[in-house]
């Protein structure tokens, strides 16, 4: 299960190298292009791939104060900062992105300007698109290798389960960057066409509302991992199955998760122990306990059990923790089937 367990690791730095390659090589491309041709449209995309390029900058310094050791006055570590620097990236490609070429846009149509050398624009867009699509197809490779063969079968899945920001960043802003030059690319050609410079600032401001649009959907999923966001269902599944896989764990009476960062997990449970045990059996069952779970979630780092004796008819069903142990475990799966079994009867 390591596809689920993952979190990107070098594959994520190998799509960001890449796309901030791409992207470096593009901006330059277009801003000449813009000194040419005088373009709303391309001057919105020249500043988009700076945002890019900056962006991906973020990304990268994000993963190396990551892995910084944990000090006392972070005793968790430092792997949140991945998470911090990823809604950075929202916010940039929002304000320097998304705003300028809203504006831009507007001022265009408000006041058009005349496009000169239009082959120019086109030649420049259609290389931007072939570079922009080697950077989207590291993307989409690196987020193959993540996901693993199992459940993320849809890209905007993907993007909403994954636990580090890099990939999910890089795929939503080449996605967005390839439909910008589509934008781009008709402006110049209707603006070519019908002689009216509005289209040119029709395309820039297309431009600048997907990239606001785009902005959003990082900004929520980025947010959300900087809350606090439990394990996925897959990975809580496999921790309470090795939690049980012993004699030492009756069953899991509740569990709580949270990504400290997209390769630290702090699990906490509490599991029902016998009651006869003798603390020394206790500690090394609790020991061997942790030893499966980090066998099965290598990224299970911090784990605190704590044992206690289950009874029934204290669970608190409305308490999440304790429906994501009744979720996840086939031991309570088997017991709640034995239970209808024996209302109904056989038959």
């Amino acid at each position: 299960m390591a596809g689920e367990h993952g979190t990107g690791g070098e594959h994520g730095k190998r799509s960001v190298l890449a796309a901030f390659a791409a992207n470096v090589g593009i901006a330059v491309t277009k801003f000449i292009a813009f000194v040419i041709t005088g373009s709303a449209s391309m001057l919105a995309e020249s500043v988009h791939s700076v945002a890019d390029s900056g962006n991906q900058a973020l990304l990268l310094l994000g993963r190396r104060k990551a892995q910084r050791a944990e000090t006392e006055e972070h005793q968790f570590g430092f792997g949140a900062e991945r998470f911090f620097y990823g809604f950075v990236v929202a916010v940039v490609l929002f304000t320097v992105g998304a705003a300028f070429s809203v504006y831009e846009g507007v001022e265009r149509i408000l006041h058009p300007e005349h496009l000169s050398s239009p082959l120019v624009a086109i030649v420049v867009l259609v290389i931007a698109a072939a570079l922009e699509g080697f950077s989207f197809r590291t993307a989409i490779a690196e987020s193959r290798q993540t996901k693993g063969p199992h459940p993320w079968r849809t890209f905007f899945r993907f993007i909403r389960r994954a636990k580090a920001p890099e990939i999910p960043a890089v795929l939503l802003e080449d996605s967005a960057a390839l439909t910008g030059l589509v934008f781009a690319l008709c402006a110049v050609v209707l603006t070519t066409i019908t002689g009216s410079p509005r289209w040119d600032g029709v395309g820039s401001l297309a431009i600048g509302i997907l990239l606001a649009f785009v902005a959003g959907i990082l900004a929520t999923e980025t947010k959300s991992l900087l809350i606090g966001e439990s394990a996925t269902t897959e990975v809580e599944r496999a921790i309470v199955a090795a939690l049980e896989d012993g004699p030492e764990v009756e069953r899991v009476i509740h569990l709580r998760t949270l990504h400290l960062g997209p390769e630290t997990l702090l699990v906490g449970a509490k599991i029902a122990v016998r009651a006869d045990q003798t603390a020394a059996a206790l500690v090394a069952g609790i020991d061997t306990a942790e030893r499966r779970v980090r066998a099965a979630v290598p990224i299970a780092e911090l784990i605190y059990l704590e044992p206690d004796l289950y009874q029934d008819s204290r669970a608190d069903l409305t308490d999440p923790a304790i429906r994501a142990a009744r979720r996840s475990s086939l031991r309570a799966a088997g017991r709640s089937a034995v239970r209808a079994v024996r209302r109904t009867g056989p038959g």
